[in-house]
């Protein structure tokens, strides 16, 4: 059996979630112990007459793998990571033993911190509004701060009480539910083997598209130009050599025009030079469209992470360009120390094919880093390109 986690995030709403999970996994706790109760007398005794044959009953194993698809799914929703798992009924068995005193451990914390508000609330209502001391104490200056102060530190301990058992929960969901390390060693191997190979291929695929741009397109235009040299020199007629003169500087301008878009994809040296954001600023000069460049990233990232994020706008500004209909492109390159984020948006009509050549190499181009790739084009647009990029 196979889930998934997701990962929470922070702040209060997130807080209260993850304290909604605990509670929920108290309650739970206790299904499980009935269960582990009943399972252990079933599999005495199927272990007792079954020869060995049967150790896991099937109304045990159904009942394991039930409340361990209902942890997960508990996990995913209050406390949860995105990781897959995989695990069978003697696995789920296994968490379940693991898992139902770390469920009954947050119930208890949450037990005394619902008995320590309660006896909060009381001790002032007696204080200030009925008069009612506990234990005859009056409230004095000394006594509400030494109180005031016991209850914080309380507070603190049961709250780091809480986080840790939050942590327990998925600690143990990972040991007993997720893949051993050899699988993850195995599955990690499969998957650089499968980037490589996606490498190679989008590297092989690039140069076959410069080679034909440069065969199709800036060779033909440069055979057109001379022979238009060679036809102007061979006219007697001055005005026929003027006029085919002018339609030589006119090929001339489109081949240097092809030539300057296929330089766009060899790599360029401003990115050696002065760094990621000269070169996508070089970009925005060159493009047709008017481009925005936001770009806040401190400090020079990873060789590799600007290459990739260059010809992800390279790319991504050349196709608003020629496809979108775009009248504008917006470009943010913002990250940190270990994470590089790139977003481009174009005004077109959307309907960008992410199973496309150029995306679909610069999503192999990404994956190479580990980073993710995503392309958002509905029809009638925008289109939106993102790509993370981690930087080590």
């Amino acid at each position: 059996m196979i889930a998934t986690f997701e990962v929470p995030r922070g702040g209060p709403r997130a807080a209260a979630r993850a304290a909604a999970g605990l509670l929920l996994g108290a309650v739970t706790a206790g299904a499980e112990l009935v269960l582990l109760a009943v399972a252990a007398v079933l599999m005495a005794y199927s272990m007792a007459f079954s020869r060995g044959r049967r150790k896991v009953p099937a109304a045990v194993a159904d009942g394991a793998e039930l409340l361990a698809e209902l942890e997960l799914w508990r996990l995913r929703a209050f406390l949860g990571e995105d990781r897959a798992v995989r695990y069978g009924p003697l696995k789920a068995l296994a968490y379940l033993v693991l898992r139902v005193p770390v469920g009954l451990l947050g119930g208890v914390i949450l037990l005394l911190l619902a008995y320590g508000a309660a006896a909060a609330v009381r001790l002032a209502v007696g204080w200030w509004i009925t008069g009612d001391h506990m234990d005859d104490i009056p409230p004095t200056w000394w006594i509400v701060l030494y109180t005031a102060v016991a209850g914080v530190v309380l507070l603190f301990l049961a709250v780091q009480g809480l986080v840790g058992v939050a942590a327990m929960e998925r600690s143990v969901a990972r040991r007993c539910l997720g893949p051993s390390p050899l699988e993850e060693y195995e599955r990690r191997i499969a998957q650089l083997s499968v980037t490589r190979a996606q490498v190679v291929d989008a590297v092989d695929d690039e140069r076959r598209r410069i080679e034909r741009d440069l065969h199709d397109g800036v060779q033909q235009r440069l055979v057109a130009l001379g022979m238009l040299i060679g036809r102007a020199r061979r006219a007697g007629d001055d005005e026929r050599a003027a006029e085919l003169l002018r339609q030589a500087h006119e090929e001339s301008q489109r081949a240097l025009a092809d030539l300057r878009e296929v330089t766009w994809r060899v790599y360029p040296a401003a990115l050696d030079g002065e760094g990621l954001r000269a070169a996508l600023e070089t970009v925005a000069e060159r493009s047709a469209l008017p481009v925005a460049i936001e770009y806040d990233v401190p400090g020079r990232p990873p060789h590799a992470v600007e290459t990739a994020a260059y010809f992800v706008v390279c790319e991504a500004v050349t196709n608003a360009a020629k496809h979108s209909g775009a009248a504008s492109v917006r470009v943010a390159v913002a990250g940190s120390a270990t994470m590089i984020g790139v977003r481009i948006e174009d005004d077109g009509g959307g309907g960008a094919d992410p199973g496309g050549g150029g995306l679909a190499g610069l999503a192999r181009r990404v994956a190479a880093l580990d980073g993710t790739f995503a392309v958002d084009s509905p029809r009638g647009g925008p289109t939106v390109i993102t790509a993370e990029l981690p930087c080590g």
